[in-house]
């Protein structure tokens, strides 16, 4: 069986824990592999590995760490196939999908082959008598990064990519579930010409995570996962004098107007909601159709979609959509299902008891559809991430408006109208971080930044963007007055620039 470890220094290494984790194969429910899960001591010998590799790392100029992204994203793109076919090996979802994962992330290394530009500071020549000012943006050191099992490529990259490119070392820990890919990814930016130490990877668990909070050295945190656990690093980071951006659940509506094109509207839930499984942060789990009319056309039609949808391994090049990624979530989704029932929703494709031929013990669950579903249910409430999509009536638009508005959560949200005014009236009004028009998941592009709002982020700065220039690297502020413009004699009066 393979054993999976950590990579320290630029090399792979075992754990000393003695502790380990199955990786399973969700479309068989088969171990594939055991991950040493991390002990206190790994996490220090990657911090130490770290703290040494930084400083010169720093040192190097913006140009020469841009060059090792230039580097890196020409071998993401010629390792793209066997990164895709083994990411979807340990999460289940398709190879295409998996595709996807990896490009969403690559565009963040081509956005930080920038850094010469987005690291600049400002200037201001004469602020005051013989004065002038400026800034500069100084790496954080060691940075840390906590990922979710969902896009074990994607949203590693969104942290270490800023994070490097500004001159800080990273300890990245990614998900035990699909360990693979994020140390594969590291390989990738040694041969890219990353120094040893730069980047290194711990797997684990809560332990690791504990760690990592606690070690002195590291100055800043950034995590995804579920909003329980971003509630506790972002307190427990803060504590303990870090920075930190954390970033939880989701419950993503999408406002159907009755001027809506149904066609294209259909077409948007299926993909956003039933795509990889519905295991996505920005996948919508409810819509909000306005009036019964638009909501029985809307039923009518997406009701033969979801029977048709293709299940299968990522091995199905023809599949719409895998496994979830383990047995307890697909325990916890068919529970929830059952929950909708008891709670008195409309049950109108039932996705429970989906079995496959030849993969009878793979973790599959069927499209599923709830209809007259009301925000006192639990499956309203809570953040389902599987394949199942509640339709939620409501009788006009500020009904609608109310519903993500009211929500505890605040990730992402989408209207679908052929009305610009009510679009424009929605974007404005809407407290979400972000918001599509005609656009079922927003995910900003990676100049632009990612974040929700409410109970779904926690910090001041977002991911990727200028935003996350600014998370991995602290401003400092220098004023200058050189010895010919120095007045004889000291000043006790505070220095105004006049």
């Amino acid at each position: 069986m393979r054993e999976i470890g950590h990579f320290i220094g630029g090399k792979h290494v075992a754990g000393t824990s003695g502790r380990t984790a199955n990786v399973y194969n969700p479309a068989t429910g088969e171990v594939q592999a055991q991950v040493a899960l991390a002990s206190v001591a790994d996490v220090r010998a990657a911090v130490e590995n770290a703290r040494e590799a930084q400083v010169k790392w720093a040192a190097t100029n913006p140009q020469r760490r841009a060059r090792v992204f230039m580097k890196f994203v020409d071998l993401l793109n010629q390792n793209m196939d066997e990164l895709a076919t083994l990411l979807s090996s340990e999460h289940g979802k398709t190879v295409e999908d998996s595709k996807g994962d990896l490009v969403r992330g690559l565009e963040v290394c081509e956005f930080v082959i920038g850094i010469p530009h987005l690291s600049k500071g400002e200037f201001t020549e004469g602020a005051g008598p013989h004065i002038d000012m400026y800034s500069m943006r100084q790496p954080v050191g060691i940075g840390a990064g906590i990922t979710p099992f969902n896009f074990p490529a994607m949203i590693p990259m969104w942290m270490f990519a800023p994070a490097i490119a500004c001159g800080n070392a990273f300890i990245l820990k990614p998900s035990e579930r699909d360990p693979s890919v994020p140390l594969r990814l590291a390989e990738l930016m040694i041969e890219a010409g990353l120094p040893a130490g730069v980047l290194n990877v711990i797997n684990g668990d809560k332990a690791a995570v504990d760690a990592i909070l606690a070690d002195p050295d590291i100055g800043a945190v950034s995590f995804v996962g579920s909003t329980p656990i971003a509630r506790y690093v972002y307190g427990t980071a803060a504590m303990n004098g870090k920075r930190a951006q954390c970033f939880g659940g989701a419950k993503n509506h999408m406002i159907i107007m009755p001027d809506a094109d149904m066609d294209q509207a259909v077409n948007a839930l299926m993909g956003a909601g039933y795509g990889s499984a519905g295991e996505r942060c920005m996948a919508v789990s409810v819509a909000v159709p306005v009036g019964d009319d638009t909501a029985d056309r809307l039923v009518e039609k997406l009701i033969p979609r979801i029977e048709s949808l293709r299940i299968g391994p990522y091995t199905d090049e023809k599949a719409d959509m895998g496994p979830v990624v383990t047995k307890d979530a697909y325990n916890r989704i068919n529970g929830l299902i059952g929950k909708g029932v008891e709670e008195g929703a409309k049950l109108l494709v039932d996705g429970r008891g989906f079995k496959l031929q030849g993969y009878e013990e793979g973790y599959f669950v069927g499209g599923t559809l709830f209809d007259h579903v009301t925000a006192d249910m639990e499956i309203y409430k809570t953040e389902i991430f599987g394949p199942v999509l509640s339709v939620a009536r409501a009788k006009n638009y500020e009904e609608a408006l109310s519903l993500p508005m009211k929500h505890e959560y605040g990730n992402g949200v989408a209207i679908f109208t052929r009305d610009g005014d009510a679009a424009r009236d929605f974007a404005s009004r809407i407290n979400i971080g972000m918001v599509g028009v005609n656009v079922p998941i927003p995910v900003p592009l990676a100049y632009h930044s990612f974040g929700g709002w409410k109970a779904s982020s926690f910090g001041d700065l977002n991911q990727h963007g200028i935003d996350s220039i600014k998370f991995w690297t602290r401003t400092k502020t220098i004023t200058a007055r050189w010895p010919s413009g120095i007045k004889d004699g000291a000043e006790f009066v505070m220095p105004v620039m006049r």
